[in-house]
This record gives C-alpha cells, sequence and structure tokens, in this order.
C-alpha cells in the first residue's frame, strides 16, 4: 500500500524548510509541492512569487483552483502556507498587496476548496517578521510585525471557523532565537532555523497520519 501524499502549497518560508521535511518524513510520507515549469523556478528572487513559490493567498487560490480540476490530485494531506506577500506594503503610499478583505475573503475560499480536494487540511501560521531588519535591507517593499500579527489573528478566526488544523510555526520560530541569530537577510530563515521548522512540521504530519 502506498504511503500517504502530503502536498505543500506555499511561499519562499516552505521553499527553505521543504527539503528538511520531505527528509524527515521519509518511509512515512511521500512529499510534494508546487513547482514551476523548469526545475528551479521560483528559487532566484525569492520576493518574486513563481514556479515553486506560491505568493499571496490569492496566488494561491487560483493555483488551488487549478489543480482541483486535476482529477488526480487528490492528496492525503493539503498543508498551506501563505501571507508574507500579502502583507506587502508600498512603503509610499501605506497599500498592502492584499488587503484584510481580500485576506479573508481569499483564506475562506482557500480553505472550503481544500477541504473539497484533500482527505486533511493543515494552515500553517505565517512566519514572523521583523520591522528594523526587514525595511532597513529591503526597499522596494516593506512590512510590518502588526500587519503579520492581524493577519495571523484573521487566519486564526478563519481557520477555527473552519474546523481546519493549524500548525503554529510562527510562535514556534519566534522561539528559536534573537532576530539577529534566526534571519539570513531581511525574512528568511539561516539553516538550521530551516531544519528545525520542517522537523517541527514534520513531527505534526507523523503525529496526524499516525492518529489516522
Amino acid at each position: 500500500m502506498p504511503l500517504p501524499q502530503v502536498f505543500v502549497i506555499g511561499d519562499s518560508i516552505s521553499m527553505h524548510y521543504g527539503p528538511h521535511l520531505e527528509r524527515m518524513l521519509d518511509g512515512v510520507m511521500r512529499y510534494a509541492r508546487k513547482t514551476g515549469e523548469s526545475e528551479g523556478e521560483g528559487y532566484g528572487n525569492l520576493d518574486l512569487p513563481q514556479g515553486a513559490n506560491g505568493g499571496d493567498s490569492g496566488m494561491v487560490l487560483a493555483y488551488l483552483k487549478f489543480k482541483a480540476g486535476e482529477s488526480e490530485f487528490q492528496p492525503d494531506v493539503l498543508l498551506v502556507n501563505c501571507g508574507l506577500h500579502d502583507i506587502k506594503t508600498d512603503p509610499q503610499s501605506g497599500t498592502r498587496q492584499v488587503d484584510m478583505d481580500a485576506y479573508r475573503t481569499n483564506l475562506e475560499a482557500l480553505l472550503a476548496l481544500g477541504k473539497e480536494t484533500a482527505k486533511n487540511l493543515v494552515w500553517v501560521r505565517t512566519t514572523p517578521v521583523d520591522d528594523e531588519q526587514h525595511n532597513s535591507r529591503q526597499m522596494q517593499f516593506h512590512r510590518h510585525a502588526k500587519d503579520l500579527d492581524a493577519y495571523n489573528a484573521a487566519a486564526d478566526e478563519i481557520v477555527a471557523a473552519a474546523g481546519v488544523a493549524s500548525i503554529d510555526l510562527c510562535s514556534f520560530t519566534r522561539g528559536l532565537g534573537s532576530t539577529a541569530e534566526i534571519f539570513c537577510d531581511h525574512v528568511h530563515y539561516v539553516e538550521p532555523v530551516r531544519r528545525l521548522q520542517g522537523a517541527f512540521i514534520a513531527g505534526y504530519l507523523t503525529r496526524l497520519v499516525g492518529g489516522a
């Protein structure tokens, strides 16, 4: 009997912990994720969502609608991790890439479709942002911790109402060290943190499959 499959749709954070997650699920689950038309697509500029990078909630929803139309797409677990692209903010106007109302609408539709498509749907809370770390290094757009917390709170409400499981990768990552220790650039993490994130998610998924 084949192993159950987890399919990941997520932003660059998931691209970084993905190889560790895949390795730690070896013999427990088959790993797959959103990919590009060519190998490595999306791994160049991680701020530009393409290929393996799922982008914001609207882009993830559009991709899931596409995948849901494929009869063979029936993952045992669908793992969704997005939000960082939604809170991208224009430094001049203060306009976010996806405003709160649109984010909530996208998530409600995304979760409803995900529950229809996969046997199990798991939401991953968006990882932390540090204003000074991010906005001193990334000038084209900013991100703010207050927006991150607000969008995570909105997602918590929507996920709970939908009866969907949630992995608190945000709190877990915050507990791994100081800003100087965990970030490698404006928003991504050093390799040891990526490995621990993969292990944290793998532990949850292993328990989920074991209890199924």
